[in-house]
């Protein structure tokens, strides 16, 4: 039989959705609603690149969360929208403050620093949040020209270790980069997930709090891809539109994305995704505390467990779950619940993590 007719044409399920893990909230699948939303805006033509009905109405929805200034670009991804919202607020010679543990840093494959042309200045935190202290230890000098200038302070909400800033705190780190010249990036990967561990609106945390620009995340939320860089402050930034088509984040079919933003954004799907994975998370976390030998090592606020385990236990448990090791020589593990982690999902784990540390 020649290869080519050994290859399968016909649309069969190729996975086993009985499967769950706790790996990624990437690993989910789209939510129902998303999915009916997609199809409802398939039939017919509309004008590509954005020029279609869905990226008009939700520019509408956009100011509706994040003011009248506001405005929405589409892009396919999370590294996607780092780097262009990045590029848009530094100079050839700029440099960005960010955290160690910071996405654009560790996750990225260097694409800020490689595509977007930029210096990444790095500070260790215990908690994966920036303070106006720890921000000043790379933001000085501005006048050397044998150091790329500070120009801009990313922070992710929520942060790459699970924890969450307060209003006041992304207010202060704002206020304080804005005294010094320099412009604020939200890493917004997780921003449901913070509002509904807040209880806020993501206006709250964002434009309200001084934020220039924000990384837009759905993808963990229930959508199938596509991510947004939002303009809070259109004063930040120049050039949007073609840095966008540069960095290679153009959609043709953009009604496919901006759908999927329609229905997480427009009614209250974001919100109730978020506060369910959450929820999750935390049914999680107490189911954990009572397994002897594992210990939680950073405050659950979000939709992420972080533990420590020993080694050979939590590779035995990736045999019957998937979720990823954080730091394999001390034996930590990350465990990310979505939102459509079920209790029976968290029971199952809970139970199976007990077993493996009993043998």
């Amino acid at each position: 039989m020649a290869d080519s007719e050994a290859v399968t044409t016909d649309a069969r399920r190729r996975h086993d959705p009985e499967v769950r893990g706790f790996a990624s909230d990437n690993y989910a699948g789209a939510h129902p609603e998303i999915l009916a939303a997609l199809a409802l805006a398939n039939g017919g033509h509309q004008p590509a690149y954005g020029g279609d009905d869905y990226t008009a109405h939700l520019q509408q929805i956009i100011r509706s969360h994040f003011g009248a200034r506001a405005e929405a670009f589409p892009v396919f991804n999370g590294t996607g929208a780092n780097v262009v919202a990045l590029q848009a607020l530094t100079d050839r010679w700029g440099a960005v403050i960010c955290a160690e543990s910071a996405h654009i840093n560790v996750d990225e494959c260097g694409a800020p620093e490689r595509v977007g042309g930029l210096k990444l200045l790095t500070v260790p935190t215990e908690d994966g949040k920036l303070t106006p202290e720890l921000i000043d230890r790379e933001a000085h000098g501005w006048e050397d020209e044998h150091r790329a200038m500070p120009q801009v302070v990313s922070i992710t909400q929520n942060t790459e270790l699970g924890t969450v800033y307060t209003v006041e705190e992304i207010r202060a780190i704002c206020d304080h980069a804005h005294e010094r010249g320099m412009k604020v990036h939200l890493d917004g990967a997780r921003i449901a997930n913070a509002a509904a561990a807040l209880d806020v609106p993501m206006r709250a945390f964002t434009n309200a709090a001084g934020v220039d620009v924000l990384s837009l995340g759905g993808t963990k939320n229930g959508m199938i891809f596509g991510e947004a860089v939002v303009v809070l402050d259109p004063g930040a930034v120049r050039a949007m539109k073609h840095l966008r088509k540069l960095s290679m984040q153009l959609a043709s079919k953009m009604r496919f994305i901006s759908a999927q933003w329609d229905a997480l954004l427009g009614g209250d799907l974001w919100l109730r995704n978020a506060r369910h994975s959450n929820a999750m998370a935390q049914r999680l976390a107490e189911g954990v505390k009572t397994v002897d030998g594992v210990g939680i090592i950073h405050p659950v606020q979000a939709n992420a467990v972080f533990a420590r385990l020993p080694h050979d236990v939590g590779e035995r448990l990736q045999k019957r779950y998937r979720f990823y090791f954080w730091d394999e020589a001390a034996g930590d593990v990350r465990w990310m619940c979505s939102f459509d982690t079920t209790e029976e999902d968290v029971d199952g784990f809970v139970a199976a993590l007990r077993e493996e540390m009993s043998r």
